[in-house]
């Protein structure tokens, strides 16, 4: 689990992060959603150590990450799997040599060990036999599964997903979140995903935090949403007239049991 307690980021007199305090849970798909500018990267940012908070507390599983040595939070890192936005991939570097890049930089494994983790996790998002392709010649599908993979070689205890769906095809959305899904239920992981795919919040939003304007305005799970009356979440996730039907249509059915 990680919980942050209070989180303000200020840049100069502008404060972006408002006194935020979540916890995200272990093996579930925690969502942070929001408008643009409502915070959310800010506070990804702080979580993973990419910018130091102005006040407040992360706990990793207890421990305060913003009181670690370097040494400390070198080791931490060692136990977080990224997933960029732009999937962050070597364009020099084949499918197996990005994938093992982490193990190369990070561990003291055998050749022959590093290979098989490799392998093993192409098997796990399903890119079996693309070992010497390089980044130019895969699909955009293909190379979100190929920074997954990369994010999950070192068996992660937390994950981290920036928008993982930018730039994707709906139904290849649906297979990056059910890979993303399956991952963090197999391996027990604290994932925490920012995105803005209203799919994957109604389909995998186990634990959702709505930000707005650097405050946590809102917090419960795809199902809740649907009983909100927060009026900003509510013009946030049901903008569409497909989805304000959906919510009705749910919210009829409730009331008929």
């Amino acid at each position: 689990m990680i919980e942050v307690r209070n989180i303000i980021k200020r840049f100069g007199e502008q404060e972006v992060l408002k006194g935020i305090s979540a916890e995200f849970k272990q093996g579930k798909m925690n969502l942070i959603i929001g408008k643009s500018g409502s915070g959310k990267t800010v506070l990804i940012k702080c979580i993973v150590g990419l910018m130091i908070p102005s006040e407040g507390e992360i706990l990793y599983d207890g421990r305060d990450f913003t009181k670690m040595s370097v040494k400390e939070k070198k080791e931490l890192r060692t136990e977080i799997g990224m997933l960029f936005q732009g999937n962050a991939l070597f364009d020099s570097l084949t499918v197996e040599e990005n994938i093992r890049f982490p193990l190369d930089m990070f561990t003291k494994k055998s050749m022959e060990e590093k290979t098989d983790r490799v392998n093993e996790v192409l098997n796990r998002v399903n890119l079996q036999g693309a070992n010497l392709k390089y980044p130019s010649q895969l699909s955009g599908g293909m190379q979100k599964r190929t920074g997954l993979a990369r994010a999950i070689v070192m068996n992660p205890k937390y994950l981290f997903c920036d928008e993982p769906n930018s730039g994707l095809d709906p139904k290849t959305s649906i297979v990056i979140d059910e890979l993303i899904n399956e991952i963090t239920e197999e391996n027990n992981i604290t994932t925490i995903m920012n995105t803005h795919d209203m799919n994957s919040v109604i389909g995998s939003g186990d634990n959702i935090l709505f930000l707005h304007q650097g405050e946590r305005w809102w917090e419960g799970n795809n199902i809740s949403l649907f009983e909100s009356t927060n009026e900003e979440l509510d013009s946030f996730i049901f903008a569409s007239e497909f989805l304000k039907e959906a919510k009705t249509a749910r919210l009829i059915k409730n009331q008929n049991k």
